[in-house]
């Protein structure tokens, strides 16, 4: 996104205006954006909070202290509600646009105005550009590692590092500029160090204050560098909860940290405390949802248990109890042969749900004769099925295995799609294919059955578990079904290996 190149062609309010309603559209995917003043005539600022509806988010824009005007938006392209990431990430606009929008109306023609303006359009800039990081999903280490970078460019710092809170202590995480080596990772205690006074009163600490010099030389990079001559502190804050500092240290070239310099920190740590907050939520999101679908798994298990080896134990259990009553020798040995034949049978269905639980052959052999042996076991069903299947390992092409949870989430994908093959498409043929090509695992189940509408909700199919499955190892999965039309689940992996990548 060019904002810097597109605001400083005409350096006018009306060109900010416009910038920050392309940005706002680019970010949410809202049709109509505009930029109006307040729906109160003179709304006081705490009042001055961002609304979220079904189909419209409304976001001010505050300079001085009062509200200015508001950002509104409405009806997204996918016909999707707007969320609380849109609505953070438009906040996140509209702060920066009110410098922007104060600069371009105080805009004199001086050199110095238009490098604040600059300056200020290119924080605009940087922001958006975290802002679709973290809309993206991007890994944390790597949307921290932007944010150092940019937030050190914008102000021309000797060294910017992001420390993340983890219980009481602080771990570096990111960093850009002159990094000591092995710095990425390290961990120290927070307590005592100028950090703590940061993160206790959620406030920049300058260290130039010679109060605050004692407590960084104990601070995780005070401890390791030397000569510095100044920096800024400041706390990561989302919602009211800390989560680390950003520290920018010396400026490159120019005086010290300047108050401008401090309120452009102050919005990069408000990205920065978003992206771990992110990340962590969606960390905690994955973790319940592997819980959940554990959960539903022991249930499934429990009913089959429960439906058909313990009632099939009990008759067995009667048939033996009959035969022991019995005079004649020739009718108890054919009653005990009978209970012979069902505990037989008993055992061969005790031995298919163990191997449904955990096929041995898994780990054993891999994922491709685990699928093959899934096959072979599904022609029990009477339905016919085709199946191609080429891992690289198993032909040769690798020396190394997929990564065990890849196997699983490969595996399972088949396994619960065979199920449901078997047990609602009424198909008279299938076919499953599973291929791996270069960096990805493709896997498609297809059948000629009845099919049915993948918008409705489908009791039994267990489609969300399986998505959830998938996606926990970083696939996509789709579903290509109509009534009438048989159904085809699709399912893309990227490789990992054991041991490495």
């Amino acid at each position: 996104m060019q904002v810097a190149r597109t605001v400083l062609a005409d350096l006018d309010l009306d060109a900010v205006l416009e910038r920050v309603i392309a940005s706002a559209r680019e970010l949410t995917g809202a049709r109509y954006v505009a930029i109006e003043p307040p729906a109160e005539a003179e709304p006081r600022p705490a009042e001055a909070g961002s609304r979220r509806g079904d189909r419209t988010l409304t976001v001010p824009i505050v300079i001085g202290g009062a509200p200015y005007k508001e950002l509104q938006l409405a009806h997204k392209e996918t016909g999707e509600p707007f969320t609380e990431a849109d609505e953070q990430a438009v906040s996140l606009l509209a702060e920066l646009a009110a410098l922007a929008i104060d600069h371009a109306r105080r805009f004199g023609g001086t050199e110095t105005r238009r490098l604040e303006l600059q300056r200020t359009v290119d924080a605009l800039e940087a922001t958006m550009e975290i802002a679709r990081a973290v809309a993206g999903r991007s890994d944390l280490e790597a949307v921290l590692g932007l944010v150092a970078k940019r937030g050190r460019a914008l102000v021309s710092a000797r060294i910017l590092a992001i420390e993340v809170q983890e219980g009481a202590d602080l771990v570096i995480a990111a960093g850009a500029g002159e990094i000591p080596p092995n710095f990425l990772g390290l961990r120290f205690s927070a307590a005592g160090t100028v950090a703590s006074v940061a993160v206790r009163t959620h406030e920049t600490q300058r260290l130039s204050d010679p109060a605050n010099w004692a407590g960084f030389h104990e601070h995780g990079l005070g401890g390791h560098l030397a000569e510095i001559e100044d920096g800024l502190v400041v706390p990561m804050i989302f919602h009211g909860e800390s989560y680390g500092v950003l520290v920018a240290l010396d400026r490159f070239g120019g005086p010290a940290f300047e108050p401008e310099h401090r309120r452009l920190l102050e919005s990069f740590a408000a990205s920065a405390a978003i992206v771990v907050a992110t990340a962590r939520g969606a960390a905690d999101e994955r973790r319940r949802q592997v819980i959940a679908a554990a959960e539903a798994e022991r249930g499934r298990w429990a009913r089959e248990l429960h439906d058909d080896t313990l009632q099939a134990l009990a008759s067995v259990r009667l048939m033996l109890g009959a035969a022991r009553r019995l005079d004649e020798p020739d009718e108890m040995r054919a009653a005990i042969e009978q209970a012979v034949e069902e505990l037989k049978t008993n055992t061969e269905n005790l031995r298919a749900l163990i191997a449904d639980l955990r096929p041995g052959s898994l780990d054993q052999l891999g994922v491709e004769p685990a699928i093959a042996d899934l096959a072979e076991r599904f022609e029990g069903t009477g339905i016919e099925l085709d199946c191609h299947l080429d891992f690289a390992y198993d032909h040769g092409r690798e020396s190394r295995r997929l990564a065990p949870e890849l196997e699983t989430a490969i595996y399972r994908t088949v396994q619960e799609t065979l199920n449901n093959v078997a047990k609602h498409s009424g198909a008279r043929r299938a076919m499953v294919e599973a291929i791996e090509s270069g960096d990805a695992v493709s896997i498609r189940v297809r059948d000629d059955g009845r099919g049915f509408d993948p918008a409705a909700h489908t009791p039994g199919f267990g489609l969300l578990g399986m998505r959830e499955r998938v996606e926990l190892v970083e696939g996509e999965l789709t579903v290509d079904s109509e009534p009438g039309r048989g159904t085809t689940i699709t399912a893309r992996f990227p490789v990992r290996r054991r041991g490495g990548a």
